[in-house]
């Protein structure tokens, strides 16, 4: 099953296009794309043979981040041993976790502003919970998980090096985290801890990688995350990036004005953000 938020709007969606799922439903479901998640197993019982007949197009200026409102969004880092060797890191002994400020959240298809000269790529596969899960074992965590989508993790170097060594401001100015193009329940999936991901910038690949080579994977992640504190339904997972970002090349490499950043994920989708210049 994909779900999408298309203008604000929860539908299903179809090789055809797109359900509206409070019209199908009779109201039985808001349309709220947020508030599906704190009620996402009656949604899936519903969703298994809910009407087609109100398919509509889907025009991709119209969607929206899958997940607009989570109450936490949580960022692993140096969860790829090839980005945590590019970046002169150890191979973390658990995951390094922060946090990416809610409001950063856009659209798939998005314009995002620039800030400042340095500002990076990271593409990720991004988890979405459907269930409250609190002090799980990784042998059940699929099963709390909505689906996954493309997330790009766009961060500010300089001030990742000038905020105490914490990293959620440099990675939490508006428009740092779209997301989309929809979220793809695991069972669409043929192996959902084995996924093809990548980004381009004007269409020369910079990053390219399978999830398998994550340090902590899916489960693992939803694990420790739970030991410590709840994960709640619609909560963001960002899983963390591979090789390839602009940072540590030589000579550095950062987004421009202009420039186009496409990021996939196998199974999901394609996203792609244009790069706009700060209104002085």
């Amino acid at each position: 099953m994909k779900i999408a938020n298309v203008s604000g709007r929860l539908a299903l969606v179809s090789d055809e296009g797109g359900v509206d799922v409070a019209a199908a439903s009779n109201g039985r479901f808001g349309p709220d794309p947020q508030a599906v998640y704190g009620e996402w197993k009656a949604f899936r019982e519903w969703a298994d043979d809910a009407p087609s007949r109100l398919v509509a197009p889907i025009d991709v200026k119209d969607l929206g981040a899958p997940a607009p409102r989570p109450a936490q969004v949580f960022a692993i880092g140096a969860n790829y041993r090839d980005h945590a060797a590019e970046a002169g890191l150890e191979v973390p002994a658990s995951p390094a976790t922060f946090t990416k400020f809610p409001t950063c959240l856009t659209a798939p298809f998005a314009d995002v502003v620039l800030p400042s000269e340095t500002v990076d790529w990271e593409v990720e596969l991004v988890v979405v919970m459907g269930m409250r899960a609190y002090q799980v074992s990784p042998a059940g965590a699929w099963d709390l998980v909505a689906g996954v989508t493309v997330g790009q993790d766009l961060s500010d170097r300089l001030v990742q090096v000038t905020s105490g060594g914490h990293f959620s401001l440099s990675k939490s100015f508006p428009g740092f985290g779209p997301t989309g193009p929809w979220l793809v329940t695991p069972d669409e999936l043929a192996n959902p801890d084995d996924l093809e991901l990548g980004c381009r910038v004007d269409g020369q690949e910079v990053q390219k990688s399978r999830t398998s080579s994550m340090i902590f994977g899916v489960p693992e992640l939803i694990a420790r995350l739970s030991a410590v504190l709840p994960l709640l339904p619609g909560d963001l997972i960002f899983t963390g990036t591979p090789a390839g970002i602009g940072a540590t090349r030589q000579p550095p490499q950062f987004l421009r004005p202009g420039q186009v950043l496409s990021s996939y994920l196998e199974g999901v989708g394609t996203i792609t953000s244009r790069l706009v210049a700060a209104p002085h």
